[in-house]
C-alpha cells in the first residue's frame, strides 16, 4: 500500500476503522494499573456509581482509539505526531461486550507556515460502540510531512 501523505487527504469523511471488542478482565486490567476508581474495578461497587455499572475508563478508550486510528491510517501515513489534543469528550460509558469502532473525519488542512515540509489536519475523531452510539469524540491536529512538489505521486520528499 502507498504511503499517504498531507495531499492525499482531503477535507470530509475520511473513514471507519477497527473492530475492538471490550471485556471487562482488560477494563479491569487497565484500571487497575492507571485508572482505579471503583466504576472501573468491581461491578459490584460500579453498580453504586452514577454510571450504573462496570465501564471503561475514559482514557482506556482513548487507548483503544488510538490503537485503531495507527491500524487504521496512522501507520500507514507520513504521521509526525499532533502538537496536542484540542478536546476529548466521554459522552456514553463503554461497558464490556462492547465492540468499537472509530469514524475519523478531515475537518480542515492547513499548510505549515514556518516549514514547507509539513502539514497539519485538522481531525475530528468519535468512538462507536455496538448500538451505534458516539461514545467518545476528540478533536485533535494531526502533523504530516508533505509530498515534495516534483516527487510522483506516493513518493517520498528527496
Amino acid at each position: 500500500m502507498t504511503k499517504r501523505y498531507w495531499e492525499d487527504f482531503e477535507v470530509g469523511k475520511l473513514g471507519e476503522f477497527g473492530r475492538k471488542r471490550v471485556s471487562a478482565e482488560e477494563i479491569k486490567e487497565f484500571a487497575a494499573v492507571f485508572d482505579p476508581q471503583p466504576m472501573h474495578l468491581d461491578e459490584e461497587a460500579a453498580r453504586t456509581t452514577p454510571v450504573g455499572g462496570l465501564c471503561a475508563s475514559g482514557w482506556h478508550t482513548c487507548g483503544m482509539m488510538m490503537r485503531m486510528i495507527a491500524d487504521g491510517f496512522l501507520l500507514n501515513s507520513s504521521s509526525m505526531g499532533a502538537p496536542g489534543v484540542e478536546e476529548v469528550r466521554w459522552l456514553v460509558p463503554v461497558r464490556p461486550g462492547d465492540e468499537l469502532t472509530v469514524r475519523a473525519t478531515v475537518l480542515g488542512k492547513k499548510a505549515s507556515g514556518s516549514r514547507p515540509d509539513l502539514g497539519f489536519l485538522d481531525m475530528f475523531f468519535e468512538v462507536i460502540n455496538t448500538e451505534g452510539t458516539c461514545v467518545m469524540t476528540t478533536r485533535t491536529n494531526l502533523m504530516l510531512a508533505r509530498r515534495a512538489a516534483d516527487a510522483p505521486k506516493g513518493m517520498a520528499p528527496a
